[in-house]
């Protein structure tokens, strides 16, 4: 091998180490990232979803899905606010329900809705096209590891789904209930008002 192939060979090496690393770098950034998100959402008593880790921590949802370690942290999470609840501060009786509040809610929940419908087509059409390609790459074991994921992926994505839209259901009723009142009170206060003797 003459000394200039050779320097580029050890030149190539050189660069695909340093991308490798950077590359690993970034991985571990976002996960850190990823991690911090689930703990703050947990902790808040905010609903933890893939979608949502993903979209607070500024990475994809491929990457929540695929890196173990925050796909375990999400599900771990998840199913802590199913069997436990959400340790959210709700509205005490005493307190008056926010028509406009509920009207935010209402609409972070049909927005979540949009974007878990999105993530669900995502998923579809990547399965679509790398299915064929990791059929030539990959033996049977590895093959029925990955349909299974998927299909968890799949099922996980439902699930969520599902969940915002019992959530905005929910809302919709609360936030009609909370017209109902503001609408009585007001009733209320003009005939307080009418009752009012005039000098």
């Amino acid at each position: 091998m003459s000394r200039t192939a050779s320097s580029d060979t050890t030149s190539r090496d050189a660069r695909v180490r340093r991308l490798s690393a950077a590359r690993a770098r970034d991985s571990e950034a976002k996960t850190t990232r990823a991690l911090d998100v689930v703990r703050d959402l947990l902790g808040s008593g905010q609903r933890v979803t893939f979608a949502g880790v993903a979209r607070e921590a500024s990475v994809s949802t491929w990457f929540v899905y695929n890196q173990a370690q925050v796909r375990d942290a999400v599900q771990a999470a998840m199913e802590e606010q199913r069997e436990h609840g959400r340790h959210t501060s709700q509205v005490s009786g005493g307190q008056r329900v926010n028509p406009a509040g509920l009207h935010t809610e209402l609409a972070l929940a049909r927005e979540e809705i949009k974007d878990l419908k999105k993530e669900r087509d995502r998923l579809r059409e990547r399965v679509r096209l790398s299915l064929g390609a990791e059929l030539d790459d990959v033996d049977r074991s590895q093959l029925v590891g990955r349909v299974e994921q998927l299909e968890q992926e799949k099922a996980d994505v439902k699930h969520e789904l599902s969940v915002a839209r019992d959530q905005l259901t929910a809302l919709g009723r609360r936030l009609q209930e909370s017209e109902d009142d503001l609408t009585a009170a007001r009733a209320g206060l003009r005939r307080a008002m009418r009752a009012v003797p005039t000098r």
